[in-house]
């Protein structure tokens, strides 16, 4: 394998191994300024470019969320005929604190990977770290932040569009799409998605399919990145606030431990493979764990009330309605496991203690949207106000987990209950698990065109690419040409405390087969994020290329 000391220069980059560059020195960390003002920087490449110089008005920004606006980027080429397919990627990226004394190097990959190459040389080694030494000493993979994550795949993406701009009769047309905010709330690709019926209409398109062009990890030879995926994960984040009865640390047995139950919670939770969602013979990672914390400001000498707890909880096949069933199941167990283990610690301490008894109260378990019930039933409309109004005040916080469980605290008072109770719901937005089995014989079709193209344009490059069935990460393919049914859109939206991690569509979607095929290489969101560059600079926007041209294909 070659040494490379020096990572290529731009000049003998490809186009796209160039785009994927400048693009990545375009600092767009999520809720930034720079986030913000990538938009205007990438129209401005996109309308120095020979097709919209003559088409100025298929180039479009659409406003999405926050101040200053963040935007959509849409370039449309258009070909004959209505058909269209969409490529869709999100620009914003993860925070560069973790690349330390780096920072001002995280978005300039050339300097960047070369000042890694020194660190890590300088240094005892972790086997993740040799591994990065290893790959960026090869000259393969570039560093840099967002450089996997995904410039490089918006940068084949714009390789392709300009390929299939150059065509004398474009066979159809190609709606490029860059979004932000794809790390926090898919606010780009929400609002995009109920923009398009309008946009289609005004440009008489008929959406065919979309291909979506997030990267993948693989820590091998990169068989297992580079892939087509025909659905992506969902997510659900299940929360238990647990109220207990507080009382005084040396009278432990006269309330109820909110701590106890919370830790069946844990137990019957955390890392619990029987929890795995299997389909398609692909199985979901088992739920963990995001935050586990008494809800308390201060020390006392008082067992705490509330317990707060959060999970986050991918699925393959189930529906909110079965997660919320099932969630709803472990709690009511693991509840009456603690209040037993509480009564029989206390049978056994006034035993030895030769008087007193305790009196452990029976548990209940209510879901968010039967707590509110019980909130209005108790303070009526005003209690309502005091609640939205307070939704409204959090919805902008950065920490959507600290959000929910002040709005569940909140709504727990209003009702004027106590423990033992548990109150469940979800915390934060809901990615809605996605795949093609639900786009019926369109998907199908849409399946066999993508993944016969793509191996073809794979094998050009003597590469190969697998059929996958879900991308293990959350991204914004779960809102990308996704119609959820209205009765699970009702279910999150009641129990999920704070509105603004709920999905409403401004008006009912457009539904269309979609994939993801994008760049693969390793450790995306951390230090070494590193992209595998034959792959996403030459590779991958031909197999972009010939998979648009295929799909764009009328059925036969």
């Amino acid at each position: 394998m070659p040494v490379a000391d020096r990572p290529p220069t731009l000049s003998s980059l490809s186009r796209a191994g160039q785009l994927s560059v400048e693009m990545t020195r375009w600092p767009s960390v999520t809720e930034t300024d720079d986030e913000a003002a990538f938009s205007g920087r990438l129209m401005a490449l996109l309308a120095a470019t020979p097709y919209f110089q003559k088409h100025p008005g298929n180039l479009l920004a659409l406003d999405t969320h926050g101040k200053p606006a963040r935007q959509n980027v849409l370039a449309l080429v258009r070909g004959k005929g209505r058909r269209c397919l969409i490529l869709a990627g999100h620009f914003d990226t993860v925070s560069i604190a973790n690349y330390t004394s780096l920072t001002s190097l995280a978005c300039e990959p050339e300097e960047l990977t070369k000042a890694l190459i020194a660190e890590l040389r300088e240094k005892a080694r972790t086997p993740a770290e040799e591994k990065a030494l290893t790959d960026l000493l090869s000259g393969d993979f570039l560093a840099g932040r967002g450089l996997l994550d995904m410039k490089s795949g918006l940068a084949a993406g714009i390789a392709a569009l300009e390929r299939f701009a150059e065509l004398d009769e474009p066979p159809g047309n190609l709606l490029f799409v860059a979004t932000p905010d794809e790390e926090n709330r898919s606010r780009g690709m929400r609002a995009l998605r109920d923009a398009l019926p309008a946009i289609a209409e005004k440009f008489d398109l008929d959406i065919v399919g979309g291909i979506n062009l997030d990267a993948s990890g693989d820590d091998g030879d990169g068989e297992e990145g580079r892939a087509v995926y025909l659905g992506s994960v969902g997510k659900f984040s299940p929360f238990a606030f647990v109220a207990g009865r507080p009382t005084h640390a040396g009278y432990a047995f006269n309330g109820v431990s909110a701590h106890l139950i919370g830790a069946e919670i844990m137990r019957a939770m955390e890392g619990n493979s029987a929890l795995c969602d299997e389909a398609h013979g692909e199985v979901s990672p088992a739920p963990v764990c995001l935050e586990a914390k008494d809800v308390r400001h201060g020390y006392e000498v008082t067992t705490p009330a509330h317990v707060w707890l959060s999970f986050n909880w991918l699925t393959h096949r189930r529906t909110p309605e079965e997660m919320l069933s099932q969630f709803r199941e472990i709690v009511e167990t693991a509840m009456q496991t603690a209040l037993d283990a509480q009564a029989r610690n206390a049978k056994a301490f006034f035993e030895r203690q030769g008087s007193g008894h305790a009196v452990i109260p029976d548990g209940q378990v209510l879901a968010y949207a039967e707590l509110r019930d019980l909130a209005f039933a108790r303070g009526g409309q005003a209690a309502l106000a005091r609640l939205s109004a307070l939704g409204a005040e959090l919805a902008e916080d950065d920490d959507p987990l600290a959000t929910t469980r002040r709005i569940v605290a909140a709504t727990l008072a209003e009702a004027g209950l106590e423990g033992p109770l548990v109150v469940i719901g979800f915390s934060t937005l809901h990615y809605p698990r996605v795949h093609l089995d639900t786009a019926g014989a369109p998907g199908l079709a849409f399946e066999k065109k993508a993944v016969s193209a793509a191996r073809k344009a794979a094998s050009r490059h003597a590469t190969s690419i697998k059929t996958k069935q879900f991308f293990a990460g959350i991204s914004d393919m779960s809102f990308f040409g996704h119609r959820p049914a209205e009765g699970q859109t009702r279910l999150l939206s009641d129990n999920t405390p704070c509105a603004a991690f709920v999905d409403e569509e401004r008006e009912r979607p457009l539904a269309y087969p979609v994939v993801n095929i994008g760049p693969w290489g390793r450790d995306y969101h951390q230090k070494w994020e590193r992209v595998h560059m034959a792959y996403a600079f030459d590779a991958l926007p031909d197999i972009i290329y010939e998979t648009a041209l295929a799909c764009l294909e009328p059925e036969a």
